[in-house]
């Protein structure tokens, strides 16, 4: 059963970015904090919660969804891009004051504090990243990001996700109890992240908008980060299940990159703060600890 998700200590909208973006923070106010980026993209941070909030004990995380996802809708039609969202990020650190600067970032949120460790390495963001965590994140290159493309898809393909798709279908839960069928569709979406697909049901559900994940997606092009994340010069932690999906050179390639530590969880699949915290916060914890200024 999944767990209750708290509510903010305070949320809101920001007043200096383009559009207004929905943010939320937790823990002690003003206690180290952290910016922490959903994945995605066109989530929203809803999904990361209530786990994510280990980190909330001894420090303030602040939360915010992307423009294009969640609670921060665009009204323009304006193409969403991976410099919007760096434009983006920018502002909502010089809002907050985030000045030293740390970020955590999941998934295609630990791309996007590349990118914007990059932009700030060449003088184009306002506040550098002090230190980054970036926990599975998406591939720093094309070639990586299409073999997880790839892997992602046989796994859906999978004899066991097969299987409970035929189980959903028989059950009759779509004409019985709509949202619980609704809620198991959404697990049997997701379940080829997971180091074992029945943990998928702890998951918070969450919805990715497709014209703004395309969107951003596009707007990279054929990227390969690799020359540039060695101009970062910021202490930096990695870390990457053993199981996920996106391979693990590709989170190897992204360290040895940017000169950080690298952390291996093993038995993890893409989603580690459900399937191994007692492996992800321990060492997150530790690189926070070590680096606090």
């Amino acid at each position: 059963m999944r767990k209750v998700i708290p509510p903010p200590r305070a949320d809101g909208y920001t007043t200096s970015t383009p559009a207004p973006l929905y943010w939320a923070a937790y823990g002690p106010e003003g206690r180290s904090p952290l910016l922490v980026l959903h994945g995605g993209p066109g989530a929203s941070h809803d999904y990361l919660l209530p786990q994510m909030l280990e980190l909330a004990r001894d420090r303030e995380l602040i939360f915010y969804d992307q423009r294009g996802g969640g609670r921060s809708r665009q009204e323009s039609d304006t193409p969403i891009t991976w410099r919007t969202q760096v434009d983006d990020l920018g502002a909502v650190a010089r809002e907050f004051s985030l000045e030293p600067l740390s970020i955590v970032g999941y998934s295609w949120g630990g791309l996007l504090a590349m990118l914007y460790a990059i932009e700030a390495a060449a003088g184009w963001a306002p506040i550098s990243p002090a230190r980054m965590v970036l926990i599975d994140p998406a591939p720093a290159d094309r070639g990586h990001r299409q073999e997880f493309e790839a892997e992602f898809n046989t796994r859906q393909q999978s004899d066991t996700i097969r299987r409970m798709r035929e189980e959903l279908a028989a059950s009759g839960m779509q004409e019985m109890d709509r949202d619980a069928y609704r809620q198991r569709a959404f697990e049997l979406s997701v379940a080829g992240y997971f180091a074992d697909p029945a943990r998928a049901g702890d998951l918070t559900p969450f919805r990715v908008i497709g014209k703004v994940q395309k969107s951003i997606w596009d707007s990279l092009g054929d990227y390969d980060l690799s020359a540039d994340l060695a101009t970062v010069r910021c202490p930096t932690l990695v870390v990457h299940g053993s199981e996920d999906p996106i391979p693990v050179a590709a989170s190897r390639k992204t360290a040895e990159a940017l000169g950080a530590r690298f952390v291996l969880l093993e038995g993890s699949g893409h989603v580690p703060y459900v399937e191994q915290p007692e492996q992800l916060f321990p060492a997150v914890v530790a690189f926070l600890d070590e680096t606090d200024a």
